[in-house]
């Protein structure tokens, strides 16, 4: 497989949906970092190392010198919003970064200008947006889109492009018969089914043209048969969803140390306060919901009460989420954790976490959009498990239960990259080294 990963040559065009706080944190962080104004800290790509070989042959090449990724000088950003803000206005607006270094990279900023958004109210009731695309029907929508990605590609010199959801969370859906099969979904498209939510417009544009996408929300997307199949047809990456930020990122790094040490937990009660766009659309019900099934997930995954009965049975889990204006981008999350140990003796953990969403989220976007854009170049078509370390709710195959666990998520990663490059995977069993020292006595 590693003679077959074409390198990245010419430029990589990064499109997003939702050119807000997210977004512009990443294009303006990654702005910075190509002046030497900072360091893209948070990356994988850029900062992380992998172990190569044994133990013995000390190999720990930075991630970017190990595989055939884009370079940062070689990506060209675009998107398309619901406000026609270009980045740097959209970026003042979103106050994460702040104001001396988004003037350092004003120029570039304001010379990305959003193209009209796909938007529906019905999915979004507290977002009111005034570019925005008309058409008949959803097709003619789907339409627009790929004009939109072809025209982009070639007005920007683009070799290759990837597509990352960076937009609000989507009301509460299920599945339902549009989203079964391509030729359905296709006749709904034409006659405007309302189970067709933006984001899978977004995702049907991208997959029929073989370009990566990548769900950086909780909503409905290319996690359904349809687009699974599609993106099978055009060998296209796919792979999501919702960015693992704040607190369930700190939930998949402790709730695997609790379970590595056999101690029970009696209940997790986890309540956050932002007041960022997404802070405002999560503030209704039907979008809150969509959020909360991503975040409730993971515990159970991790956890397994099915199988740890004495353990997890009986664990308590609720998540709260507060629209808090004054707060911006700086979300707060409470965690009160109830455990036991020994005996069955109770103890309490207290996490305050005051972190900021979009600084998360960032290199988050940039990670995946290098990644999905390998996968691409390696003939990795369709789910990309490997990728389950960034997102809350990873899409695997039918049948196959995600991988919560941020650590054995990491392992599969660089499994994955191993492969791919035909180096040896690494097991940690490490008898090898002790076998060795035994036999040569």
């Amino acid at each position: 497989m590693h003679n077959v990963v074409e390198k990245a040559e010419g430029k990589l065009g990064l499109l997003m949906p939702g050119l807000g706080a997210v977004a512009t944190t990443l294009i303006a962080g990654v702005e910075a970092v190509k002046k030497d104004l900072a360091q893209p800290v948070g990356s994988l790509t850029q900062m992380g190392n992998i172990r190569l070989g044994k133990r013995t042959e000390n190999r720990h090449p930075k991630i970017k010198d190990f595989v055939p990724l884009a370079h940062l000088n070689d990506i060209v950003f675009g998107g398309w919003d619901v406000y026609s803000d270009n980045v740097f206005e959209a970026a003042m607006k979103a106050k994460v970064i702040e104001p001396m270094m988004l003037h350092a990279v004003k120029a570039e900023l304001e010379a990305i200008k959003p193209m009209k958004a796909v938007f529906d109210k019905a999915y979004i009731a507290n977002l009111d947006g005034d570019h925005i695309k008309e058409a008949a029907t959803k097709a003619d929508l789907a339409q627009a889109l790929m004009d939109d990605i072809e025209n982009f590609k070639e007005a920007n010199d683009c070799a290759r492009l990837v597509m990352v959801w960076c937009g609000s969370t989507e009301k509460y859906i299920e599945e339902s018969e549009v989203h079964q099969s391509i030729e359905a979904f296709e006749e709904g498209l034409q006659n405007n089914d309302p189970a067709i939510a933006p984001s899978m417009i977004y995702a049907y544009a991208a997959i029929k043209l073989g370009v990566p996408f990548m769900n950086g929300a909780p909503s409905l997307s290319c996690d359904i048969p349809a687009l699974i199949e599609l993106a099978r047809q055009t060998e296209t990456p796919i792979g999501g969803k919702d960015f693992k930020t704040g607190q369930t990122l700190m939930k998949t790094i402790l709730a695997p140390g609790l379970h590595a040490r056999a101690l029970g937990v009696k209940g997790w009660f986890s309540s956050n306060i932002l007041g960022n766009r997404d802070g405002l659309v999560l503030d209704a019900p039907e979008n809150f919901k969509t959020k909360e099934v991503s975040k409730l997930s993971v515990l159970d995954e991790i956890f397994r009460p099915e199988s740890n009965p004495e353990l997890y049975g009986d664990m308590y889990h609720k998540v709260r989420i507060n629209y808090y204006p004054p707060h911006g981008d700086n979300k707060e999350s409470w965690d009160n954790i109830d455990i036991f140990g020994w005996l069955g003796y109770q103890m309490q953990i207290k996490i305050n976490f005051l972190c900021r969403d979009s600084i998360l989220a960032a290199p988050l976007v940039l990670d995946l959009a290098l990644f999905s854009d390998l996968a691409k170049r390696a003939g990795m078509s369709g789910i990309q498990e490997w990728l389950s370390f960034y997102f809350k709710s990873p899409q695997t195959a039918e049948g196959l239960n995600p991988e919560h666990d941020i650590f054995k998520q990491l392992i599969k990663l660089q499994n994955t990259l191993r492969h791919m490059m035909g180096e040896d995977l690494i097991t940690h069993l490490g008898m090898d080294y002790y076998q060795d020292l035994v036999e040569a006595m």
